[in-house]
């Protein structure tokens, strides 16, 4: 069952601290085009990083995500990182 594979509990066990693209927007049950797409807009609706060339999904910030329903948008304002 793929499925199982995308499960908060596999990708516990399974991943490192950042996972693709690919493997997070699977989890997040949209293709990979799609997951590339929201990645250009700044809408994939969990952290991203960009390393060179590389684009990787931070891990914990996509487990949040799939625990709670709630996205951590990359290019979003988060409201605490505003200077006073």
């Amino acid at each position: 069952m793929q499925g199982a594979r995308y499960s908060p509990t596999s990708i516990r066990a399974t991943w490192d601290g950042t996972g693709s693209v690919e493997d997070a927007s699977r989890a997040l049950g949209f293709s990979r085009a799609k997951g590339y797409d929201l990645v250009r807009r700044g809408e994939f609706p969990c952290r991203v990083l960009r390393i060179g060339r590389s684009t990787r999904v931070v891990t914990a910030s996509l487990l949040r995500v799939l625990e709670s329903g709630e996205p951590e948008y990359s290019g979003g304002h988060t409201g605490h990182c505003t200077p006073s």
